[in-house]
């Protein structure tokens, strides 16, 4: 992408009982997750403070927290970008979302309620909308809202820390390939998953959330294009 391209970051507005330092993290930890700030786009800490409209040392605070999530990468020129990717690297990335949320998934199935499952059926029908729309960054807010409401069912679960880890390190890459496909979702897994959890079946949720990921990176379905992809994104 452009190095010099405009940048959007949504920012939200910030409640008294959190700090500057804590919604700025929040802030630029949504953006990267969401693709806001995409591969190749270099940033600095006075951009980004003034983006925010804070002063610089909340900004270099947030990055450090983010830099050691594997998020974001500080330079030495104190420039901001994504760090780069390679193609076993995004696959290893890629292989771990669906061990750990097909797992997460099977775990949080004993926990889903009627509620829990009309609440799934909404973020589906939002998601459509924002499909419909062409509205990239809901269709990546509302996906995740999806999974996150389904794993969080369980009162137990100790992975979700683990999944946005990964969600954050391929944030940047699924939002740039969201432009690059003609077609999301040709099959409604999402559809399946609430079959699934009606049906009390947890290995046809574990497909079913298996197959939602692997599609959603169908772009990278050969070494040949994810290579072609990761050198287009800058690197």
């Amino acid at each position: 992408m452009d190095k010099k391209s405009p940048i959007k970051i949504t920012l939200t507005e910030r409640n008294d009982a959190v700090t500057i330092t804590q919604w700025v993290y929040q802030t630029l930890r949504d953006a990267v997750m969401y693709g806001e700030i995409l591969p190749g786009r270099a940033l600095t800490i006075r951009e980004l403070a003034g983006i925010m409209d804070v002063s610089p040392m909340p900004v270099r605070e947030a990055l450090r927290q983010l830099a050691a999530e594997n998020a974001l990468e500080i330079q030495g020129n104190r420039r901001v970008m994504v760090p780069n990717m390679t193609a076993m690297k995004f696959n290893e990335l890629c292989e771990a979302r669906i061990a750990i949320e097909s797992h997460a998934a099977a775990r949080a199935l004993p926990y889903i309620d009627s509620d829990l499952l009309d609440q799934l059926r909404t973020l589906d029908n939002l998601i459509d909308a924002a499909q419909e729309a062409g509205n990239l960054e809901q269709i990546s807010l509302l996906n995740q809202n999806f999974h996150r409401a389904l794993y969080t069912a369980n009162p137990h679960q100790v992975t979700l820390p683990l999944i946005e880890s990964l969600w954050l390190q391929l944030g940047p890459f699924m939002r740039l390939a969201t432009n690059e496909l003609d077609e999301h979702y040709l099959v409604d897994r999402h559809n399946e998953a609430m079959a699934a959890i009606e049906k009390k079946d947890a290995y046809a949720l574990q497909v079913a959330i298996s197959a939602d990921i692997r599609e959603g990176i169908a772009f990278a379905g050969t070494p040949e294009m994810l290579h072609a992809f990761i050198e287009n994104a800058g690197h």
